[in-house]
């Protein structure tokens, strides 16, 4: 998903036009407020709906190239562009600068550019499975933190984004938002069991742990022991039903489930 940093950097560049969202009626492909951005030969993000999609970037690199600055394109959702949906989009479509920002219209009166609504994220641990789960989150409507205790030289892998080395991590699960969601899944039973309890004692939205039924049964036994309640913990991770352990895999299952919240 574009965000209006990746929309400054495009436009830095050279011209670029700004399709939206702007209506939405029936069955559609993508909601309104969602956008894509379009240069003479390239894109970032996408309106969805095939045929439609190809219409607003042929009309946003019509607009390119003949100076020209808006344009509203009226997209019936059925047989005139092969399609089944029923629905109709309004998109509209501007060349814009690289000043564009938060809250400010296309024009006048015109649509807003917002970034997407992404939901905080703690990842504990630098590990295989750590690293293919922020693989698996980068693209989707996440802000991640990813955080590990070891030395960079003992890490598995590397990941779209950096992981930030912290010696006790447990202080990150204390300082994290309210709404946090946390995924535990470090080199370390005992270190996983202190920054369960952390996240526990604190209000969050989610507390997941890599492990098994056995895990989960001894860290909830330990817990219980220092008054912390474990009802909010979901040990294993993952939605249920999707088998194997290979680290994509889980990673796959756990992207899925946070998803589901």
């Amino acid at each position: 998903m574009p965000t209006l940093a990746d929309l400054r950097t495009l436009a830095a560049a050279g011209p670029v036009a700004v399709a939206v969202v702007q209506a939405v009626k029936g069955s559609a492909p993508r909601e309104e407020g969602a956008w894509m951005a379009i240069t003479s030969s390239g894109i970032l993000g996408t309106v969805g709906g095939g045929e439609a999609e190809l219409r607003a970037i042929k009309a946003a690199r019509q607009l390119l190239a003949e100076h020209r600055s808006r344009e509203t394109l009226a997209l019936p959702l059925g047989p005139e562009l092969d399609q089944c949906c029923g629905g109709h989009m309004t998109v509209e479509i501007a060349v814009v600068d690289g000043a564009v920002g938060a809250a400010q219209p296309l024009w006048d009166g015109g649509p807003v550019l917002n970034d997407p609504l992404n939901a905080p994220v703690i990842v504990y641990g630098a590990g295989h499975v750590g690293a293919a789960l922020v693989t698996a989150l980068a693209p989707l409507p996440f802000s991640v933190n990813w955080v590990d205790g070891r030395h960079e030289s003992e890490w598995a892998a590397s990941a779209p984004i950096p992981c930030q080395r912290l010696a006790i991590p447990a202080p990150a699960a204390a300082a994290a938002p309210d709404d946090a969601i946390h995924v535990v899944l470090t080199h370390s039973h005992a270190l996983d069991l202190e920054i369960v309890a952390t996240i526990l004692a604190r209000p969050h939205r989610f507390c997941g742990l890599i492990g098994s039924a056995t895990k989960r049964s001894v860290f909830t036994s330990r817990l219980r022991e220092r008054g912390i309640a474990t009802d909010t913990l979901t040990c294993p991770i993952g939605l249920p039903g999707i088998e194997g352990k290979a680290p994509a895999i889980i990673a796959a299952s756990a992207a899925a489930q946070l998803l589901s919240l």
